[in-house]
C-alpha cells in the first residue's frame, strides 16, 4: 500500500478525522507564528472536477459537482432516499423497503453513516452515549481453521470461518419476538503520553464487554473466535477510489519490505461475487470488498439483515429456530423475485455511494498548512497515505473518470501493532489476537487498510461525535496518530519530537484535507 517511505502517517490516519485540536493541545487551529519548519512549496491541490464547495454539517452529502445530467441527479436523489430512511420488518406495508433482520445492527444507512460521515464509539461519560453502539460493529472470525480453509483465504476464495454459535458479526438488535444475539458494552482504560517537549495527551483504551444471549442454551462463542472492532467510514469519494489503476495500487506494494524502511504494505486480494473470481480488495477497514456495489449489498446483507441478488441468504444459524422461521420480504407488489432489496434499488444506492462528493480544501497554499504537510512527509506519513493518482476510463461513471484525485491512501493493509489489533475476549478481558491470525481475506489480525484523509478536517462538522480510528478510540485526529505502532512506530515518534509550533501546522495541514 504504499511507496517507501516510513509509515506511521499512513497508518495514522488510518484512523483518524476531524477538525478539533489534539489532546490537550488546543491550538491546532491558531496561527503559525515563529514556526521553525521551512514549508516546501507544494502543487496546489490536483485539479479534480467532482469536489464541491461546502463546509457545512452537509458537506458530505452533495453529488459530485460535474454531475449535471437532470435523469443522472434524480438516480442519485432516489438512492439518497433509500439511504436515509429506515427499512422495516416484512409485515409492513411498505414492501419496496421490507425484509429487516431477523437480526441487524441497524435499520438505515445513514443511522450509521452520520450524514454520510463517520460513526462513533460509545462515549465515556458515564451518560447513555456508553451504550451507543450504533455506528459500531464487530466480525467475529474462528481463528482454529483447516488447513483447506486456510488456503482458500489466502487466494481469496474465503473471507473467514464465521463463530459456529453467532457467525461471522455480531448483531445486538433483532425485529419483534425475534432473540438478538448479543448484549455489549464497554468500558476505558486511560494512559498518557508525552511529547519530548513536555506536552501530554490523553489516550483512552477500549475493554469491549460481549455476552452472548445463546450462552444458556449451550451457543456461546467459540473459545478460538476472534473480534474485530469497526466504526463506520465516511462515505465521500467512493466512486474515485474504486477507479484507481489497480496495477498502481499492487505496484505500491512491498510484503517483504525489500527496501528496509520499515514498511510493508499488502494489498488484499478478494472474492468478487459479482464476477466470480478473485479481486483487488479497496473497500472496508481490511479491504475485504472488491467494489462499492458489493460493499453496498454486504452491508445490507449483514448490518441489516437484508438479502440481495448478490447474498442471497439471512445471517440466521441452525439453532436460531425463530430467526430462521420469520418471514421475509422478498419481492413487492410489482414483481416477484428471490430477495428483499430489488436490483433497481442496490442500482441507485450503488449510484449514490459512488457519486457523493469530496469537499474543496480550503486553504491549501496557507504557509502554515504546507509546512505541516512538510513535516507529514517528513514524518513518513505519506508511505502509506500516497497523496494523488489520476482516476481511469468508466463508460458507466464518467463523471468520475480522468480525475487527478488527492485521496491520500495506498489502499494497502499495514501492521499498525499490538495495540490496535483485533482481540480474543476471555475472563479476564480483551486479549490481543496472535500476530499472523488471517482475520479477512489475507489481512490479519494486526494489519489495516490505509483510511483516505481527504474530508478529514470536517469530520467532526459533519458529525461532532465522530471519533477515530477503526474501532473509534481516539477521540480527535492528534490521538489517532498517537496510536500508530507497527510500520507506522517510526513515524510516530517522529510526531512526538514536534514542538508545539509544529503540532500546530501539522493539525492545521490535515485539518484542511
Amino acid at each position: 500500500m504504499k511507496t517507501n517511505s516510513i509509515i506511521l502517517g499512513l497508518a495514522l490516519f488510518n484512523l483518524f478525522s476531524c477538525s478539533g485540536s489534539g489532546g490537550n493541545d488546543n491550538s491546532n487551529n491558531q496561527q503559525n507564528n515563529g514556526s521553525t519548519t521551512s514549508p516546501t512549496p507544494t502543487p496546489v491541490i490536483a485539479q479534480d472536477s467532482t469536489r464541491v464547495n461546502n463546509t457545512t454539517s452537509n458537506s458530505f452529502s452533495s453529488h459530485v459537482a460535474n454531475l449535471t445530467d437532470v435523469e443522472k441527479i434524480r438516480q442519485f436523489n432516489i438512492g439518497d432516499d433509500f439511504f436515509e430512511n429506515p427499512w422495516v420488518e416484512k409485515t409492513s406495508s411498505t414492501e419496496l423497503r421490507d425484509g429487516l433482520g431477523p437480526l441487524f445492527n441497524n435499520n438505515a444507512c445513514q443511522n450509521c453513516h452520520i450524514r454520510d460521515g463517520r460513526g462513533h464509539a460509545p462515549g465515556d461519560t458515564g451518560s447513555a452515549s456508553e451504550n451507543d453502539f450504533s455506528t459500531i460493529l464487530f466480525k467475529a472470525a474462528k481463528s482454529d481453521i483447516s488447513e483447506q480453509q486456510r488456503t482458500d483465504m489466502m487466494v481469496g476464495r474465503l473471507a473467514n470461518v464465521g463463530d459456529t454459535n453467532v457467525g461471522g458479526q455480531l448483531q445486538q438488535r433483532s425485529i419483534f419476538n425475534i432473540q438478538n444475539e448479543v448484549n455489549l458494552a464497554v468500558s476505558y482504560t486511560y494512559h498518557n503520553i508525552t511529547f519530548e517537549d513536555g506536552f501530554s495527551v490523553e489516550l483512552r483504551k477500549p475493554e469491549w464487554q460481549f455476552e452472548s444471549t445463546y450462552a444458556s442454551s449451550g451457543y456461546d462463542f467459540n473459545s478460538d473466535t476472534i473480534f474485530s472492532a469497526r466504526v463506520t467510514q465516511p462515505m465521500i469519494g467512493l466512486g474515485l477510489l474504486a477507479l484507481i489503476d489497480e496495477d498502481i495500487i499492487r505496484s505500491q506494494q512491498d510484503i517483504a519490505d525489500s527496501d528496509n524502511n520499515g514498511i510493508s504494505g499488502k494489498a488484499n486480494t478478494v472474492w468478487d461475487a459479482v464476477n466470480q473470481q478473485t479481486k483487488l480488495g479497496r473497500f472496508g477497514w481490511k479491504a475485504g470488498q472488491p467494489s462499492v456495489r458489493q460493499q453496498a449489498a454486504a452491508a445490507f446483507n449483514n448490518d441489516m439483515g437484508l438479502t440481495t441478488e448478490i447474498f442471497l441468504q439471512e445471517g440466521c444459524i441452525s439453532h436460531q429456530v425463530d430467526c430462521l422461521n420469520s418471514p421475509n420480504g422478498n419481492g413487492d407488489s410489482m414483481s416477484d423475485y428471490p430477495y428483499e432489496v430489488a436490483t433497481s434499488v442496490l442500482d441507485n444506492i450503488e449510484f449514490y455511494a459512488s457519486h457523493l462528493a469530496v469537499p474543496q480544501r480550503r486553504n491549501p497554499n496557507a504557509q502554515s498548512v504546507q509546512a505541516g504537510e512538510q513535516l507529514f512527509n517528513n514524518a513518513g506519513c505519506n508511505a502509506c497515505h500516497v497523496k494523488s493518482y489520476t482516476t481511469v476510463e468508466h463508460v458507466d461513471f464518467p463523471q468520475l473518470a480522468n480525475q487527478a484525485i488527492e485521496p491520500f491512501t495506498d489502499l494497502l493493509l499495514h501492521d499498525m501493532g499490538d495495540d490496535l489489533a483485533d482481540f480474543s475476549h476471555t475472563s479476564i478481558g480483551n486479549q490481543t489476537a496472535p500476530k499472523q491470525t488471517a482475520i479477512e481475506f489475507q489481512a490479519t489480525a494486526h494489519e489495516w487498510r490505509t483510511p483516505p484523509l481527504w474530508g478529514l478536517g470536517l469530520v467532526k462538522t459533519v458529525n461532532p461525535n465522530a471519533s477515530f480510528l477503526h474501532d473509534g478510540r481516539a477521540r480527535n485526529i492528534l490521538e489517532a496518530v498517537l496510536w500508530h505502532g507497527g510500520e507506522a512506530e517510526s513515524a510516530k515518534n517522529m510526531v512526538l519530537r514536534f514542538n508545539q509550533v509544529q503540532r500546530e501546522q501539522l493539525l492545521e495541514f490535515l485539518n484542511d484535507l
